[in-house]
């Protein structure tokens, strides 16, 4: 579970996009602004990719069954985690966007064992 923290603008659904290239996914990357959940399925994962900005609820993220998706063979990347906070499972990292100039910053915490440890694969890549 990563969240993706910044102001409208800031590059969440760039970094996705970003990843997903990284992981090799060569197709269509869209926003999931108005439908919430993207779905990308990868060789040897799922990546969800949801945008709860829309969300006036915080139940809406129960009510749509989005808790089933979060589990150990799908990767769950939240932008505005804030729109459901107390039902989103803890966050493994949590990355925060803010525009610098012309470019942005990316502030990555680990906040479990698992986020350190994907960190550390990260560092070691």
């Amino acid at each position: 579970m990563v969240y993706l923290r910044g102001n409208l603008g800031a590059g969440k659904t760039t970094l996705v996009r970003g990843i997903l290239r990284a992981f090799g996914y060569a197709g269509r990357v869209k926003s999931p602004t108005y439908t919430l959940l993207e779905s990308y399925v990868l060789s040897k994962f799922t990546l969800q990719h949801y945008d709860l900005y829309r969300m006036i609820d915080p139940r809406e993220w129960l009510d749509a069954g989005f808790r089933d998706d979060c589990n150990a063979t799908t990767l769950c990347l939240v932008e505005w985690p804030e729109k459901a906070e107390g039902l989103l499972p803890r966050p493994d990292i949590e990355i925060r966007l803010s525009v610098a100039g012309e470019g942005r910053t990316a502030c990555i915490e680990a906040l479990s064992p698992d986020g350190r440890k994907e960190m550390q694969a990260w560092k070691e890549f």
